[in-house]
């Protein structure tokens, strides 16, 4: 469908031309005469852009504009003048005008405007579109009472500018509660920048957080920004703070008290603006009581505390997170969604997942790629998540040595091999992948590959 223009003037001759020059660009076209007219219009047809004329008689074309704004956000106006001045300009692009265009109009002008008008207008649905889906992505899935708690403290935190210190077991979904915190935070369109505490070198935190300057030491070839500048004005999660040494812990400090810091190896004080929030598996009172944690720097961060429960607490989710995870699965691979038998599940909520949600991600992908049917059946779910599972499939000895065939033997060893590896990484695909020395697409392609020969 062609975008939809009305076309808001008290001069007949001005509606006219217009009427036949966008027509003739293949418009859809409307025509008022004035800003009453130009309401009911906008309220019935709703149009992708509007041309409105200033001064006219009745309300004018800035308080028309009020109006359509008030009512319409989404609506691209650009405003058409006579005799404008740059006051009545400034006014107009206050008030959320587009553009503003002088007459005697310029075809050429008229045109170009309309359409970067429309690309823009484009661009905010898109941009609408994909922070929707952002939204859905770093949703907290689950009904149960500790996780609808949790949801109303993220309510509640998240407007506000209050530092945030987020605690839970490994694999409970730190990172996606200070992903969502930040995405409902009025910071939610400047950068979010995650700074893994426990994978950076000592020697190297400090640059990394801070940045450093051309030849400040030895393989400085260039300046390098550090993660607290590129943050301004948004976000800066600190994963697993409790990992830092005190050294870093004494410079990180007073960088998160004044917002200024120094680039290593400069001279220029630079300050930033950033939220910060923190993240940790530790018990970092504990921590401080050991002499691995300052006290002050936890009292600095721990303004509003976050405790995330582990799955064992929230079992009424499990099968709620099991039907997502199958589906996440099924589109990264391409295929129909499974789903899991009832006595499949029954397993998984006697099982104490000490990965937490997490271990059952990596599970579900595990299983959606080793199961034969479409649906996933207890005999498919391996242990210990299954109790029974090695009698389920006989012992690896059976397997191994059954077979009359070489090329067999090693179809069972090349599977049972994959299927201990996965186990001994908490049914990490990629982990398994590194850890066995082969790509993880190749990891894929061969478990569906032994799956079907089996």
């Amino acid at each position: 469908m062609n975008p939809s223009i009305l076309i808001v003037d008290d001069e007949p001759s001005i509606v006219k031309s217009l009427q036949g020059l966008l027509s003739d660009e293949e418009f859809e076209t409307s025509t008022a005469g004035n800003g009453y007219e130009a309401l009911k219009v906008i309220e019935a047809e709703s149009p992708d852009l509007v041309l409105l004329d200033i001064w006219m008689p009745g309300i004018d074309g800035l308080e028309t504009l009020e109006e359509i704004k008030k009512e319409n956000p989404a609506i691209q106006v650009i405003m058409i003048t006579g005799h404008g001045t740059i006051e009545t300009a400034i006014k107009a692009i206050k008030l959320g005008a587009f553009d503003f265009i002088e007459k005697p109009l310029s075809i050429d002008k008229v045109i170009v405007t309309i359409n970067n008008a429309l690309k823009f207008r484009q661009l905010e649905e898109e941009n609408k579109y994909l922070r929707k889906k952002t939204l859905e992505k770093h949703s907290i899935n689950g009904n149960s009472e500790c996780i609808n708690a949790l949801r109303q403290q993220i309510a509640v935190a998240a407007p506000t500018d209050a530092w945030i210190l987020i605690t839970g077991e490994n694999g409970t979904g730190k990172e996606l509660v200070a992903k969502t915190i930040h995405q409902f935070s009025s910071r939610a369109s400047e950068p979010m920048v995650d700074v893994n505490c426990a994978a950076i070198p000592e020697e190297l935190i400090e640059s990394e957080l801070f940045g450093h300057e051309k030849g400040s030491f030895t393989g400085a070839a260039s300046k390098k920004i550090g993660k607290f500048e590129l943050a301004n004005n948004g976000t800066i999660f600190l994963d697993e703070i409790g990992d830092m040494s005190m050294k870093t812990q004494a410079k990180i400090l007073r960088a998160l008290q004044e917002q200024k810091f120094q680039r290593v190896g400069g001279s220029r004080t630079l300050s930033v603006n950033v939220r910060v929030m923190a993240a940790s598996n530790k018990d970092l009172e504990k921590s401080i009581e050991d002499g691995t944690f300052r006290e002050d720097l936890y009292y600095r961060i721990n303004v509003i505390p976050i405790e995330v429960p582990p799955l064992r607490q929230r079992l009424d989710d499990l099968p709620l997170l099991v039907d997502t995870f199958l589906k996440d699965c099924s589109s990264q691979n391409s295929s129909k969604v499974k789903t899991m038998s009832k006595k499949g599940l029954d397993f998984l909520c006697a099982y104490g997942w000490p990965g937490n949600v997490r271990e059952l991600k990596n599970l579900v992908e595990r299983l959606t790629i080793m199961a034969l049917g479409e649906t996933i059946e207890a005999s498919d779910i391996p242990a210990p998540y299954n109790p029974g599972a090695v009698t389920l499939r006989g012992s690896v000895e059976e397997q191994l040595f059954s077979p009359s065939q070489l090329k067999e033997a090693k179809k069972h060893f090349e599977k049972e091999f994959i299927k201990r590896k996965l186990d001994e990484n908490s049914n990490n695909i990629t982990r398994t992948a590194e850890v066995i020395g082969v790509e993880r697409s190749y990891l894929h392609k061969k478990l569906k590959k032994l799956n079907d020969e089996t």
